[in-house]
């Protein structure tokens, strides 16, 4: 061995040599070569030289006198998630993998790297320890977890979001409380994953996200196509950063956690494209659970062909709204599309020669040229208030978010009687349902019968994914006959199932609506005059040839648009 050599080396690579695992030239040259491509040293010599990790981790931990750690025993979960970004992770080929108090521990390969420790000691504000680590361990571990931070951000490219800090959001005043660790609500970690869940979520089409802390746990779902799916979780300690974050955003007061709070979000994604977000907080056993509400205006705006209509249920609901007075009822559970079917049929109306106004608990999207109303129960402004003034106003068409009482139900037939067309909705199952609904609640059987037009009862049916969907020639012609299909429909049939691809959720994607749409005819009116319930209502609508929500999904699934089990699941036989 070169005694020379040995002698003008000294730190670690002089141990290294003193200990053959490499030669005083090779040290030499590694360290010339490792400064040259920007590499750490060890990083070099495991990489390039092919020096044993574990052997030189052995040594380096003994020079320096630093612990050494294995690794590959930690368990991810426990990674302080949301200190530092992946970038700085990789730039210093360092990980911070647990804290404890006002103490970061940073697992390093090479013991010189205090440039790390400094850097990483500055950005969090936490003093800052080594842990010494086997290289080739600490090499994955990183790669893992650089994929796991960044893996809301896969497949961002279809939108102008290059720089996610920019995306421009309108908030409230920046806030801070100390009290629960708060006070960093806008450090760029928080901001940078709040903003990428946004964004996924609107790449995706969910309509709602879904921010749910638990006791050991915090998880991020989706609601897309209907049907809620997990998507990230990230750590349990940063549950009261990301909802002060979103507090903020939607100008909430971040220093109340025991009453529920609304809120609201608006992202622009372009110039002309800018998304809603409706929130609510909730407080919860373990923090405050937070849902946003996707509104994307651009729904409003698609036309009454692409909601699925047949083209019999299209011209009824066209004929209603070109009547000069009357009521159109849409009825279903939450979530059934109710708010676009109107907002459709507001937006066929919608013209310079017409006054429209709506009442809405909330207002979900702005209409231009529409004077819309958010209700407010605790000033006094309810619907049927709201109602009463918009009658002072000339209105030519109203639409009444929801008839909730008896009260909202006779100003509204009140306004249909005296030359007003009303639409609005009620939280029903069927178009029967409806009109016996409006009769339980007191409204006289005669004004009913007189003044609804039209009634609409839908459901949202997740769509087959054009991609993958394949044939179901499995399913016995007797099983189709017993699910509710008629010869007649089956002669024609193409039904599909689920697969499920790159491309879709499960084998769907998109929704269709499914719509069951009864004109209130001369027999069904005198059924209501005498107060019939409603499988007396529902037996004259189909013998009178309006398809209920089963026979019109069955529609769909021969036409390959819906799965079987799609439309079992929306619809009872």
């Amino acid at each position: 061995m070169n005694d020379k050599a040995v002698g003008q080396l000294s730190g670690l690579a002089g141990r290294l040599v003193a200990e053959d695992l490499i030669s005083a030239q090779a040290a030499v040259e590694a360290q010339q070569e490792a400064a040259a491509e920007k590499m750490h040293f060890v990083q070099y010599l495991v990489e390039r030289k092919g020096v044993d990790s574990r052997r030189l981790a052995e040594v380096a931990a003994h020079e320096f006198g630093v612990p050494l750690f294995e690794i590959s025993a930690l368990n991810g979960e426990y990674i302080p998630d949301g200190l530092v970004e992946s970038d700085l992770v990789t730039k210093h080929h360092a990980l911070p993998i647990f804290r404890r108090g006002n103490r970061l521990f940073i697992a390093v390969s090479d013991p010189t790297n205090l440039a790390a420790l400094d850097e990483i000691k500055f950005h969090t504000g936490i003093n800052t320890d080594a842990v010494l680590v086997d290289e080739k361990a600490l090499s994955s571990t990183l790669i893992a977890w650089v994929e796991s931070q960044d893996s809301l951000s896969d497949g961002l490219d279809d939108l102008d979001t290059s720089d996610l800090d920019d995306v421009e959001l309108s908030a409230g005043e920046d806030g801070s409380d100390g009290a629960d660790g708060t006070d960093a609500v806008d450090e760029t970690p928080i901001v940078r994953f709040v903003n990428k869940v946004l964004i996924d979520a609107i790449k995706q089409g969910a309509s709602d996200i879904h921010f749910e802390p638990y006791e050991k746990n915090y998880r991020v779902r989706f609601r897309t196509d209907g049907v809620l799916q997990e998507v990230v979780k990230p750590p349990r300690n940063l549950a009261a950063r990301l909802s002060a974050r979103l507090k903020v955003m939607s100008q909430m007061d971040i220093s109340e956690r025991r009453l529920p709070q609304d809120g609201r979000i608006q992202m622009k994604l372009s110039r002309n494209r800018a998304i809603d977000f409706r929130v609510n907080t909730l407080p919860t056993l373990f923090g405050e659970k937070i849902v946003l509400r996707i509104l994307d205006p651009s729904s409003a705006q698609m036309g009454i062909d692409a909601l699925g209509y047949e083209p019999e249920q299209k011209e009824m609901y066209l004929k209603a709204l070109n009547q000069p007075q009357g009521m159109i009822l849409v009825t279903g559970p939450t979530g059934s599309g109710k708010t676009v079917s109107l907002y459709t049929g507001l937006n066929i109306l919608n013209t310079p020669e017409r006054n429209i106004s709506t009442a809405e608990d909330p207002v979900e999207i702005n209409l231009e040229g529409i004077n819309q109303v958010h209700v407010n129960a605790k000033v006094g402004l309810n619907f049927a208030a709201a109602l009463r003034s918009f009658l002072r106003q000339d209105p030519d068409i109203i639409m009444v978010g929801e008839i909730r009482d008896l009260e909202t139900a006779e100003i509204g037939i009140k306004a249909a009687q005296t030359g007003h067309l009303v639409l609005s909705t009620l939280h029903t199952n069927s178009a029967a349902e409806t009109l016996t609904r409006l009769l339980n609640m007191g409204v006289p059987a005669f004004n009913v019968a007189s003044t609804v037009d039209l009634i609409i009862a839908q459901r949202l049916a997740r769509r087959l994914c054009p991609h993958c969907s394949e044939p179901a020639h499995d399913i016995p012609h007797d099983t189709l006959i017993s699910q509710g299909f008629t010869e007649e429909l089956l002669a024609d049939a193409t039904i599909m199932r689920a697969v499920g691809c790159e491309q879709c959720l499960h084998g769907y994607k998109g929704r269709v609506g499914i719509y069951e749409v009864v004109r209130i005819t001369p027999t069904i009116a005198r059924i209501i005059m005498e107060e019939g319930n409603s499988l007396e209502i529902a037996a004259q609508a189909q013998a009178e040839g309006f398809p209920d929500l089963r026979q019109s999904a069955l529609k769909k699934v021969a036409a390959g648009l819906i799965s079987l089990e799609e439309a079992n699941r929306i619809t009872v036989d």
